[in-house]
């Protein structure tokens, strides 16, 4: 699959399931997947999670990101994994929510649960995607 196409998918699906190389193998987290402007895969997760820690160690990333109903439509992005803390994460968070949910009631507050809660963003540079073919 093209990466253009993996792209196009996530702008409009946002469900997916992380995985990481842990020590152990892999570990896996659900979670919302954004694009930001650079075509780069984002997700929103804290300080001290083990997908944080793990990407930190080992920069690869997997997605399976898939439609709403679950069953039906899905694509796999795999890439090299960025973790940015704050304060430098706060902005690129800011983007994530409104790519995601649109505009938040009160911009400060949402900025303040950043910051209380140890929110760090996860960008993931796609270099591969798939399926390539239906099974």
């Amino acid at each position: 699959m093209d990466l253009d196409q993996a792209r196009d998918f996530v702008r409009s699906h946002h469900r997916a399931v992380l995985a990481t190389r842990s020590t152990g193998g892999i570990q896996q987290s659900p979670v919302l997947v954004g694009l930001d402007e650079e075509g780069r895969l984002t997700v929103s997760s804290r300080e001290p999670a083990y997908k944080a820690k793990n990407l930190r160690r080992d920069p690869w990333a997997q997605l399976c990101v898939m439609s709403n109903g679950f069953f039906g439509d899905w694509v796999y992005v795999e890439g090299e994994a960025q973790v940015v803390s704050l304060p430098e994460a706060m902005e690129p968070l800011v983007e994530y929510y409104r790519g995601i949910s649109g505009e938040a009631d009160d911009w400060d507050e949402y900025r303040a649960g950043m910051e209380r809660e140890r929110r760090v963003i996860i960008r993931i540079t796609p270099r591969r995607a798939g399926p390539d073919r239906k099974g």
